[in-house]
Formats: C-alpha cells, structure tokens, sequence
C-alpha cells in the first residue's frame, strides 16, 4: 500500500480574487484553472503540479462565521517561515500561536478573511 497525501483541500471564500494573491504570495503556487461554477459562482485551483486548494466563491459573506468551524485548519508547508509570515501579516492577517516542535517543524497559526485556520509549517 501507498502512503497517502492531500491532493487538494476544497474551500469556500467570499473574495476569490483576494484568497488567489495570498496563497501566489505565500506559497509560491499559481492559478491551475479558474472558471465558472457549475452550479452558482466562480472557483480557482490554485497550487503546484501535485498539489492545490481549491477555492469557490458562491457569492456568500463568510466573514461572520465562527473562526476554525466546522474545519480544524489546514496545514501548509514552507521553506521559509519568516517571509511566510511577513506575507501573511502584510495581507493584514494576524498570525498567533508560534511554536516549536522538537525534533520537528517551527508553525505558526492564522485565520484568513472567512475564519479558516491555517498552520504554516517549516522544517527549516
């Protein structure tokens, strides 16, 4: 049996367009397909060749939900944590809950504009 991995995480957002330029900025990833949504609204697969978030903007304001609910948080990896939370913070995002696990990653925590959490990680 193969090991498993995340292909993609499926997120709904209120402002597509916005949610693209962090994720081109924090990641590095870029917009894999952008359409017209089957059913109402406007999606994007933005992320790398073996890896992507997908995002739908249904034309919903999620910004009011309870942070983290129902999703724990999605976690992404980085090389450089500083620049990751310098992007982070310049989207005027607040970052919070800096640690350290040993033997392993430095993280810290963020909430973006709809209230889903993310865990940036670096093994640098």
């Amino acid at each position: 049996m193969t090991q498993a991995r995340i292909e993609h995480v499926n997120l709904t957002v209120s402002d597509l367009d916005r949610s693209i330029a962090l994720f081109e900025k924090l990641c590095g990833w870029g917009v894999r397909i952008r359409d017209q949504h089957g059913v109402r609204g406007e999606f994007a697969h933005v992320g790398a060749e073996d890896t992507y978030l997908a995002l739908w903007a249904d034309g919903g304001d999620y910004s009011g939900q309870e942070k983290g609910k129902p999703m724990n948080h999605v976690g992404i990896e980085v090389g450089d944590l500083d620049t990751a939370e310098r992007v982070v913070l310049d989207a005027g995002l607040e970052t919070f809950s800096h640690g350290k696990y040993e033997p392993g990653p430095r993280t810290f925590y963020f909430f973006d504009w709809d209230g889903i959490e993310f865990e940036v990680v670096s093994y640098e």
